[in-house]
């Protein structure tokens, strides 16, 4: 990527434009009420997926879940190729009887990178090696970013997006839709680290796969809440869970129980002590419930020319660390604080970067979670006991 141009618009631009944006739209007001689905009406959401062991979960605990309307299913390429996303995703609209739900096809590849998926982690079907009939119905033949468009702009400042894998489709659509970020309502996605990550040291997945995508997202102004790898690395799925799945005699929890039977088996075969970790239900039970988790107020953005480093969330604050201000100290420094990137080289005459005159935070970071009241959700919901 050109370091100075997003895909047409330049940086300094894009920058301005996004802050002006978060401005305008009271980033602070519109994050304190991100738990839309707990309004009187059903939140409209778009779920944007690439199923995927986790994201199966997570796709089964919001088809179940009758506070949200889910306008459409967007899968896209990740955990395993696109060819693979898409039939997954039919697959469980048909299991949980929710084919009254658009599933459109999105990006086969990242905005810039070849694509890097994680069958080690999901098996070569993206399910755990679990095998489901094909599916009978088909995806719309609408492309997955127009159908986010088009439903964002039929609904304005009502639909939240629930991002479950990279984050291409998102992009794709705000590229190509310069005024849709200011008529999201939301995004609450899995995604991101401010503690490491799992395909590198720096990033997670989800970033890593596409960090121009993410930095789009990050950058766009719309209010994000970012349920990352600070908090979904303590929610792994166990054979008690599997057992109160098994229990429930309906398609979604025996799907979820022979999904999850097997990807705690597969984790097994590698050595590890735990099975997987369910990251994309938690975001999903994030939206559905936002007293599960524990939330600070951070400026991230994304890392995409590092070598090492690319795809790796930063989080800025000026209340982050071991040295504590106090209240009024606290405030003072918000407001004097300067996002800063990477100092010059010797080769350079360019001063150090300033990506932000001021802290402005556009996201809310999960950074601690109550797995049990997590579980108690996920579980009773499949097993169809909430």
């Amino acid at each position: 990527m050109n370091s100075k141009r997003l895909f047409g618009v330049t940086r300094r631009s894009f920058v301005k434009s996004s802050a002006t944006l978060l401005a305008t739209t009271g980033f602070g007001s519109k994050l304190a009420a991100f738990g839309q689905a707990t309004g009187a009406s059903p939140a409209r959401v778009i779920i944007d997926t690439d199923p995927g062991v986790d994201d199966a979960f997570a796709l089964l605990l919001a088809m179940r879940s009758p506070e949200l309307k889910i306008e459409a299913i967007t899968p896209v390429a990740g955990n395993v190729p696109l060819e693979l996303t898409l039939s997954n995703a039919l697959r469980l609209v048909e299991i949980a009887g929710r084919t009254d739900i658009p599933v459109a096809a999105g990006a086969r590849t990242p905005l810039l990178r070849r694509l890097v998926t994680a069958t080690y982690a999901h098996g070569e079907n993206g399910l755990g090696g679990a095998v489901f009939p094909e599916p009978t119905i088909k995806p719309v033949a609408e492309p997955a970013a127009e159908i986010i468009r088009r439903v964002v702009r039929k609904y304005p400042h009502e639909v939240t997006l629930i991002t479950l894998g990279p984050l291409t489709n998102i992009a794709t659509a705000l590229n190509a839709d310069p005024d849709l970020a200011s008529l999201v309502r939301g995004l609450t996605m899995m995604g991101g680290s401010l503690s490491g990550g799992n395909i590198t040291p720096a990033a997670e997945f989800n970033i890593y796969v596409d960090p121009e995508a993410a930095r789009i997202v990050f950058q766009s102004g719309i209010p994000i809440t970012m349920v990352g790898l600070d908090v979904t690395r303590k929610t792994s799925l166990t054979d008690d869970h599997i057992r109160l799945l098994e229990a429930a005699k309906n398609p979604a929890s025996q799907a979820a129980a022979t999904i999850g039977r097997n990807a705690i088996a597969h984790n097994r075969e590698r050595g590890f002590l735990v099975g997987p970790n369910m990251h994309d239900s938690l975001a999903v039970a994030a939206f559905l419930d936002p007293t599960i988790l524990k939330w600070q107020d951070y400026y991230v953005d994304v890392e995409t020319t590092g070598e090492l480093t690319a795809g790796e969330t930063l989080g800025y604050s000026p209340t982050a660390g071991d040295l504590k201000r106090r209240a009024g100290a606290e405030k003072d420094a918000a407001a004097t604080m300067t996002i800063r990137g990477s100092a010059p080289t010797l080769a350079s005459t360019r001063t150090s970067p300033v990506v932000r005159d001021k802290f402005v935070p556009n996201t809310k970071v999960a950074v601690d979670v109550d797995s049990t009241k997590f579980f108690q959700l996920l579980i009773g919901r499949l097993a169809g006991k909430q």
